[in-house]
């Protein structure tokens, strides 16, 4: 049901809004939950772009699951890496984000491989980004690209530069710990990387546009 509504409605509140909220209440950090929703054609290219880039290069090709990468991270991990790979693409990540916790089990990795499967039959990708751009925790109590960009750089996510849009990405892993507007040598490196493929990303709705 929830599925369906979402397809069209934004999205009020997620359970990881929830339990970050919680954990701010209970912890010493300021008590924060910026969010604003704004449909996909008011965020700029550049955030779609370097989000694209940075999250998942496949993401308008593939069908919710990019076995390529599962495979690559499977091995790396059975090979006794240091840190282990992850491989989710923005639709898991839309479907994780969009109905579950940050806790991790096999009965919440099945439903959310239920749940991906279903945005990726009932929505569109430009529905699927567009929800995965206004929920995405981007920082502390900080949640989607308009929150983001009001909240690092005083501005809309439409406004942003590729650099700011790029920097915030390259924070995607774990936006609590680095900081957009002051990027680590680390955070840099992957902002530098974004910006450079971001000419290569063709947006598929706006060749329509074109083509016409």
């Amino acid at each position: 049901m929830l599925i369906m509504l979402y397809r069209v409605l934004p999205v009020p509140i997620t359970p990881l809004h929830v339990v970050r909220l919680v954990e701010q209440i209970a912890g010493s950090d300021e008590v924060r939950l910026n969010k604003s929703w704004r449909g996909i054609d008011y965020m700029g290219n550049n955030m779609i772009k370097a989000t694209i880039v940075g999250e998942d290069l496949k993401f308008f090709d593939h069908y919710g699951f990019d076995f390529e990468q599962i495979y690559k991270a499977l091995e790396s991990n059975i090979s006794g890496g240091k840190k282990l790979r992850g491989a989710s693409t923005i639709s898991q990540q839309t479907a994780k984000n969009l109905f579950f916790t940050p806790s991790r089990s096999w009965i919440r990795k099945g439903l959310e491989f239920y749940v991906t499967v279903a945005i990726e039959v009932l929505w569109t990708k430009r529905r699927i980004l567009e929800v995965y751009l206004n929920i995405i925790e981007m920082g502390k109590g900080i949640y989607g690209a308009e929150a983001a960009a009001n909240f690092y750089y005083e501005k809309s996510a439409n406004e942003m530069s590729k650099q700011e849009a790029a920097s915030i990405v390259a924070c995607f892993p774990n936006p609590r710990r680095w900081t957009a507007n002051k990027p680590s040598k680390y955070i840099a490196r992957k902002q530098s990387v974004i910006v450079r493929y971001m000419k290569y990303v063709k947006i598929p709705w706006q060749q329509k546009i074109e083509a016409k």
